[in-house]
């Protein structure tokens, strides 16, 4: 129970009247009652009057008690002078609890109170700064217009107070700050912007070392709806980066985290930001950031594709920049990770995502060859697949990975076998694709040993349908395709040059699969006599139309210039007899 002989009756009536003017003079009073005790030295008094106020009028049921007690407790502050330190355990708490009254005048006092308070004792308060600034941050949002205008007179009074103290600690201040951080409240953000843009203001107080802790907070506030608070947090990061490219040691790692996080924001600002704030960590994080390459590539290849031109700028000159980095795994660089990366984007729906992710599978291939294969059968399906793809260029950058891949013999038969498979169970594929993906394996792999693989691997063919009709496009391919002029040059020579015959014997086995293939191939190999016997056993065939198309096709090819050499042989007939003869075949099947 507290004293109530501490202040005269009259003083203790006047400070719960509902007139201002008269609880101001009361206040006055007791300001001159603490000043007199002070000066006494007689504490256990002065801590009297306080109880006085604080339990009878404080927490009193009436707001003009309440009202009263407030202005009581600023002016016996104001009367202790410089020995109001000892007694801010008892006068502060009050006045902080009265920051969550219901009544908004009471709000208000408590502000005027509090500002009286922080002018008397100056750095001493530092130790009530973080329940100050929590209190200080629901008031910022206060819905009485006044208390928010008292409110941002108190928070200009502790900044300039915690600017010049010597005993505040960030330490303690920065798990509260984290904590308010995610508070959607447009006031709130902008008095917790304007706290942290004073407190990295002041040299005495580090607080790029906790950027982590609220830099997800202020790419937060980038996407705000008002314009100011966007403002705000972007000069505050701006100037965080700039502190960063001048500061010696960084915590890259924990903020990466959150900028990768952040590069995949909905909102088209907050995208950008990250994505040059990750292109400066990139360029200055050096060691640091290897553990975290995935991460980065990750949130960088989406925004290759960006329908905003300045965040696709940034992230290509980013992309670049990461390949270009020499890292081991012994380092921590984590080809894996990476790859796996490069796989999940090959799933993209956008261009050139995809072809910037297999880009750097080729990379990967060229630095880091072993480990790449060891981890093979994880995006090998993935690499088959991106073959179906609508876009030829990342169709021809599929292949130049597989083509890499193949260079060692196991993986080259387990290419070929896939590719088989894969045109089998999509006719499409061979139909429209089928073409590209031969011709451009020929200049990659070499032609005659695609040619030979894909031979063996038809000879044993089950299916009987499908190996007609892949040896009628190899057949096709071979015949009209420049990149196979080579291959057509050594089957031309195949009665004079021992090459030319092995790799004609080793097609013949295949080529019997199509009646029209092994035809025009013994035609090209100028087997003529072999031609000829085989367009005998014609007449035990079914001549159906499906022949009939083939035998078109074949009679239209003969017409190319590819046979031209054929043609002219006809000019001597007594040589070539057989060729004539061959012909004559042809023509004998045809509809009379």
């Amino acid at each position: 129970m507290a004293d109530t002989t501490a202040i005269p009756a009259s003083v203790v009536r006047n400070l719960s009247d509902k007139l201002y003017e008269k609880r101001k003079n009361a206040a006055l009073e007791i300001e001159g009652i603490v000043k007199q005790l002070a000066a006494a030295g007689d504490h256990d008094k002065i801590s009297a009057v306080i109880n006085l106020l604080t339990y009878e009028f404080t927490y009193s049921a009436q707001a003009n008690h309440r009202k009263g007690g407030l202005i009581g407790l600023a002016a016996a502050t104001v009367g202790l002078s410089t020995e109001a330190a000892q007694h801010l355990e008892q006068i502060v708490p009050p006045v902080l609890n009265s920051f969550a009254d219901q009544d908004s005048r009471v709000r208000y006092y408590a502000c005027e109170a509090l500002y009286n308070i922080a002018k008397v004792v100056r750095g001493d308060f530092i130790i009530f700064f973080n329940k100050i600034f929590d209190a200080l941050c629901k008031l910022s949002a206060d819905s009485d217009a006044n208390v928010q205008s008292a409110a941002h007179l108190l928070d200009r009074l502790v900044k300039d107070i915690v600017t010049e103290s010597d005993q505040f600690s960030i330490e303690e201040f920065i798990p509260l700050l984290r904590e308010r951080m995610n508070v959607l409240n447009p006031y709130v953000r902008q008095f917790l912007v304007g706290w942290i843009t004073v407190l990295d203001s002041v040299p005495d107080i580090d607080m790029l070392g906790f950027l982590p802790d609220f830099l997800d907070g202020l790419f937060n506030m980038l996407s705000d709806s008002s314009h100011e608070i966007r403002q705000q947090a972007d000069a505050a990061l701006s100037e965080f980066l700039q502190e960063i490219k001048n500061s010696p040691s960084v915590d890259y790692g924990r903020m990466a985290e959150i900028l990768v996080q952040r590069a995949g924001a909905l909102d088209e600002f907050t995208r950008l930001t990250a994505v040059t704030w990750i292109n400066e960590f990139v360029k200055l994080g050096g060691d640091q950031l290897v553990p975290y390459y995935a991460d980065i590539l990750g949130a960088i290849l989406p925004c290759i594709s960006d329908k905003e031109e300045k965040i696709r700028a940034v992230a290509r000159e980013t992309n670049e920049e990461l390949r270009m980095i020499r890292a081991d795994p012994s380092e921590g660089f984590d080809v894996k990770a990476i790859l796996s990366i490069a796989k999940r984007q090959l799933s993209s729906e956008w261009e050139a995502t995809k072809i910037e992710a297999l880009h750097w599978i080729s990379a990967l291939l060229e630095k880091h060859r072993l480990e790449v294969l060891s981890y093979l059968n994880d995006i090998f399906d993935t690499l088959l697949k991106g073959l179906s793809d609508p876009v030829d260029e990342v169709v021809l950058l599929v292949l130049e990975v597989h083509a890499c891949i193949a260079k060692d013999e196991q993986h080259f038969r387990q290419l070929v076998v896939f590719l088989v498979h894969n045109f089998r169970v999509d006719k499409n594929l061979l139909e429209k694709r089928g073409a590209l993906i031969i011709r451009r394996l020929c200049v990659l792999l070499d032609a005659e040993r695609v040619y030979r693989e894909l031979s063996t691997i038809l000879e044993g063919e089950a299916d009987l349908d499908f190996a007609s009709t892949m040896v009628q496009a190899l057949n096709l391919i071979l015949l009209t395709s420049s990149e196979l002029s080579g291959l057509r040059d050594l089957l031309k020579q195949s009665l004079a040059n021992v090459d030319g015959k092995n790799l004609f014997v080793s097609l013949y086995a295949s080529w019997c699969h199509s009646p029209m293939a092994i035809i025009s191939l013994c035609l090209l190999a100028q087997t003529y006599q072999h031609a000829s016997a085989v367009i005998q056993s014609l007449v035990e065939e079914d001549i159906n139309v499906k022949f009939l198309v083939q035998l078109d096709k074949l009679i239209r090819l003969l017409e190319t210039p590819i046979f031209a050499y054929l043609r002219l042989q006809l000019l001597d007939p007594g040589r070539y007899m057989w060729l004539l003869k061959a012909l004559y075949g042809l023509l004998m099947l045809l509809p009379q």
